[in-house]
């Protein structure tokens, strides 16, 4: 029993840090780095709502509530992740206000959905016919999860060092990881099959 946990939490930190689904890394860099460690409260509830979006994609996909196009899904993840990043660079100089967090929150929402619909087909081969869906469906997200906070934790710590050591403006931080991530996920829209 144990031992089931462990492999579905494995296999939740696995999916975050597969290196070549490097997709919801970067998805995790630009959510992370407008903000520094005294905000970790509001970049932990973030990156919640994001698996909470997540497992409920899972689930509806588990349960054969939903079935999505996998061409679409695989071109709408990069451009989630692009809008996020210009969305940082249009903002970077400004003040993190309150009444965008509704924006922000939903955004993540349905940017969580939209990712795990891309992940639908593979975690549906993983429970297969079991009997317990919904708690290797927890026991994954609990793996995710743990992933995540381990991404923004490396993420605001290297926002730390710039801005504090290497005195980086958070301005400049902002813009220089955000310009990095769409120069990463353009050649992924592009080459997508969608648009093959």
């Amino acid at each position: 029993m144990l031992e089931e946990f462990w492999f579905n939490v494995q296999y939740g930190i696995n999916h975050v840090l597969d290196i070549n689904g490097y997709d919801h890394v970067l998805f995790l860099l630009v959510l992370a780095v407008p903000y520094l460690f005294k905000d970790w409260k509001r970049v932990l509830l973030l990156v919640s709502v994001f698996t909470i979006g997540h497992t409920l994609s899972l689930i509806l996909a588990a349960y054969n509530v939903v079935s999505v196009n996998g061409k679409l899904v695989e071109f709408l993840i990069p451009v989630t992740i692009l809008i996020v990043a210009i969305f940082n660079v249009f903002t970077a100089g400004k003040k993190a206000s309150n009444e965008k967090v509704g924006i922000l929150f939903f955004s993540t929402l349905f940017f969580g959905i939209v990712h795990g619909l891309g992940f639908a087909r593979e975690f549906k081969i993983m429970v297969g016919h079991s009997e317990n869906k919904l708690v290797t469906l927890l026991e994954f997200a609990l793996g995710i999860e743990f992933a995540q906070i381990i991404i923004v934790f490396v993420a605001l710590f290297l926002g730390f060092l710039m801005q504090t050591v290497f005195r980086f403006s958070k301005r400049d931080w902002i813009m220089v990881v955000s310009a990095i991530v769409i120069g990463l996920v353009i050649p992924m829209i592009i080459n997508s099959d969608l648009l093959a």
